[in-house]
Parts: structure tokens; sequence; C-alpha cells
């Protein structure tokens, strides 16, 4: 078996079935009745860092979702628990990331036009 990573195993998964695998090797970890091969240990930290990856994924489209939908920075915040700064500045620094990961592995993240839009639906902090 080659080596496990969250880009080896990201597309085989949603995140759904992402967490029903994870949670079941946890579970069987944690009983301890039927230890974990190092192959399902090493599965289980990449399927972790694939939930942590669709997670924040599907986080970034419900905020652009709100946004698309009207909703304010205040009240995305507050969805968050967070101040509506800091809601604001984790979708400005969630677009950088993409951009910058395009400008690495060009086919993933923002192209620089699909950046600028989401920048311009961001809007800032003060905005709606």
């Amino acid at each position: 078996m080659g080596m496990v990573t969250p880009e080896g195993i990201e597309k085989e998964f949603t995140l759904l079935s992402a967490t029903a695998r994870h949670n079941e090797l946890w579970v069987r970890d944690a009983m301890g009745d039927l230890p974990l091969l190092r192959e399902e240990t090493l599965e289980m930290l990449a399927l972790g860092e694939v939930i942590a990856r669709k997670a924040v994924y599907g986080r970034q489209l419900a905020v652009r979702s709100a946004r698309e939908a009207g909703a304010s920075w205040s009240q995305i915040g507050a969805a968050l628990g967070i101040s509506k700064q800091a809601a604001w500045e984790a979708n400005a620094r969630w677009i950088d990331e993409q951009e910058e990961q395009h400008r690495r592995a060009d086919y993933r993240g923002l192209n620089e036009e699909q950046a600028a839009q989401e920048r311009e639906l961001a809007g800032s902090a003060e905005e709606g």
C-alpha cells in the first residue's frame, strides 16, 4: 500500500462518508478490542484532515451563500459565534489562501478573476 495522504483519499469521500469512516476507525481504536493496523491509523489521520478541509470549504460556501442572499457580516458573524469583523477577516484570509493555492497548483483554489469576484461579494466588514 502506498502513502496515505489527504490528497490521495479526498476525492473518494464526501464529508459524510469521511466522517463515518473516521468514526468507525476511532471507535475501534478507542475500544481497543481489535487494534488498528498501521495503515488504518494513517487512514484515520488522513481522514481527519479531509474532514477538516471539507468542513472549512463547506463553511466558506455557506458564507458565500449568505452574502449572496443579502446577509450582513453582523448576521454571518452571529451565525458563526464570532464578531462581524472576525467573520469578514476569516473570509478574506480564505480568499487569499485560495488565490495562492491556485497560483501554486493552477487547477485548485481561485484564479485571479474568481478571487476578485469573491472580494467584491464580500465587500467590507462595515457593509450590509
